[in-house]
């Protein structure tokens, strides 16, 4: 049997953590110290608590410090400003990380990420690289679009999601680069320009996650801000969070808060399309009853119109007319015959009773001697010969 002459001590992880606490925690100079550095990833959680870093160009280390020191704070700091913070260092056993647990903090102003920074965006601003007229709007239904980031970061799933979810319909290109780092700004600026020699690209997304000021650093960098603004198509910028401002945003025809609402604002969603549609369609089947409608009133009027205009109208009620007048003509002349009738059967009755025949039928007798009516004796001579009638006839007759 073999023993080993030492026995190594195996610690658990919280016991090397605890040991870790207690070690810093001895130490006279991390339980009263000054710490210089630049503010990143600052975040203030609901519970009143300000969680950040402290970074130099060469280091970082957690911070944080308790709502009842923020309490007494004139302000918190911004993203990149140059703080002098005391504290003490202690292990945060949970994570195994050291941290500064300030008590109080010394604003110094921006650091120099930041104003290297604003010194940036006030150069850019100046030439006009982020004024409003020069940004272009962006097509209501692209067919083609192009996507800048790193194909193996979270933020194309999700932004192809957007786009699956919201409008299938278009072409995506991704065109991969680093997103972090020294080499960033180059390949961003050269996949910038590869992504618009896709014939027919209707908008270019360039798109990162979150992270701190020096994640999002590529993104500050001028030849980025330049190759945005020389692109032949819209490009939308949605890099880190809502809160977080690049460069890059303001040189983009489009900033958007987030990767994900770049993706939102670049299309259309097909749910609102699929409403606007049914709205559209019983808008148009109003307008159009409303015009058959209209259309049908209108024929109506003009065919009544015509109709009185018509001269088969003028025809009829000429013809009417002339029934009319036939018909108050023929009363007329009934009216004249009867008058007339009555008239003559008066006249007849006048000239019954002075005829000479009526006479005859008294036994009355009419002479003539040749064509003469004799009326008195001395007209006839003995032997002249007579013409006599009577009531059924005539006779001659010698006078003697």
């Amino acid at each position: 049997m073999q023993f080993s002459l030492f026995t190594p001590t195996i610690l658990r992880v919280s016991e090397l953590t605890t040991h870790l606490r207690r070690v810093v925690e001895s130490d006279d100079l991390m339980s009263d110290v000054w710490v210089q550095g630049e503010v990143s990833n600052a975040s203030r959680y609901a519970s009143g608590h300000f969680y950040f870093s402290l970074k130099d160009e060469n280091a970082s280390m957690r911070c944080v410090m308790w709502k009842g020191q923020v309490a007494r704070l004139a302000r918190l700091p911004q993203e990149g400003e140059a703080v002098n913070a005391h504290g003490h260092v202690s292990v945060y056993d949970a994570r195994g990380e050291v941290q500064l647990y300030v008590d109080t903090m010394e604003l110094l102003g921006a650091g120099a990420l930041w104003q290297e920074f604003e010194k940036l965006k006030t150069k850019l601003a100046n030439e006009g690289l982020f004024d409003e007229e020069r940004k272009r709007p962006l097509p209501k239904f692209p067919q083609r679009i192009g996507i800048v980031t790193s194909r193996s970061g979270a933020v194309i799933q999700d932004i192809r999601h957007i786009l699956e979810r919201r409008y299938p319909l278009p072409q995506v290109f991704l065109v991969n680069t680093a997103v972090q780092g020294a080499d960033a700004p180059s390949q961003i600026c050269a996949a910038l320009k590869l992504v618009q020699q896709i014939p027919n690209l209707d908008v270019a997304i360039l798109a990162r996650g979150g992270g701190s000021i020096e994640d999002l650093w590529a993104f500050n960098d001028e030849r980025v801000a330049r190759a945005i603004v020389a692109s032949r198509v819209p490009v939308v910028s949605g890099v880190g969070h809502e809160t977080d401002f690049t460069i890059a945003d303001f040189c983009a025809d489009v900033r958007a808060p987030t990767p994900t609402a770049a993706a939102q604002f670049c299309t259309p969603d097909q749910n609102e399309l699929r409403a606007d549609l049914i709205l559209y369609e019983k808008r148009l089947q109003r307008a159009m009853h409303e015009q058959i409608v209209e259309t049908r009133r209108s024929l109506i009027h003009s065919a009544n119109a015509l109709h009185r205009a018509s001269p088969r109208t003028q025809v009829e009620n000429r013809r009417q007319r002339l029934d009319d007048m036939t018909r108050s003509a023929t009363r007329q002349i009934e009216r004249r015959l009867e008058i007339q009738r009555a008239e003559l059967a008066s006249a007849a009755r006048q000239l019954n009773t002075l005829n000479p025949l009526a006479t005859l039928e008294r036994g009355y007798a009419i002479v003539r001697k040749e064509k003469t009516v004799v009326t008195d004796a001395a007209q006839v001579s003995t032997n002249d010969l007579v013409n006599v009638r009577v009531r059924d006839g005539e006779f001659s007759a010698r006078v003697e």
